[in-house]
């Protein structure tokens, strides 16, 4: 049976190095502002989060669980990194990009989710190892952390 993390996006796209550059200044101030909201689908153990409701994971969802990821400051610390390295799509809601994506300390790549374009807020995720984009976002991470 196929899952829904099975599918991706097709219009998920990375903001290429040089535009990412050219916004660094507004993408850094973005970060200071974002926030991490969390989704109850994607928590079996809902940590600080504040979910409402509870964590309630959702059999074919990943699970933020399963990258280590049981605090709110960590998630928001990968978000607000990611925002500022450039790590973002090209697709834009209001001022906020539609996704921004970021990798652990352990190499899990992960992506954010615009869920409130009045506040800046997200929720994130683990990408499936399946998803093609995951290795183009630790390949970008690794070369602006090397």
């Amino acid at each position: 049976m196929k899952h829904r993390y099975d599918k991706f996006n097709p219009k998920r796209k990375l903001l290429s190095p040089v535009e990412a550059e050219v916004r660094s200044g507004e993408l850094r101030a973005l970060s200071s502002r974002a926030r991490y909201g969390g989704n109850p689908e994607h928590k079996k153990n809902p940590g600080d989060f504040g979910l409402v409701p509870p964590s309630d994971p959702r059999q074919g969802k990943s699970l933020c669980d399963v990258a280590k990821i049981f605090k709110r400051n960590e998630a928001e610390k990968l978000l607000r990194a990611g925002l500022s390295k450039g790590l973002v799509s090209v697709r834009m809601v209001g001022e906020w990009p539609k996704n921004v994506w970021a990798v652990t300390d352990d190499g899990f790549a992960m992506e954010a989710q615009l869920e409130n374009p009045e506040g800046g807020a997200y929720h994130g995720y683990p990408m499936p190892e399946t998803d093609p984009l995951s290795q183009e976002v630790i390949r970008r991470w690794e070369r602006l952390n090397g």
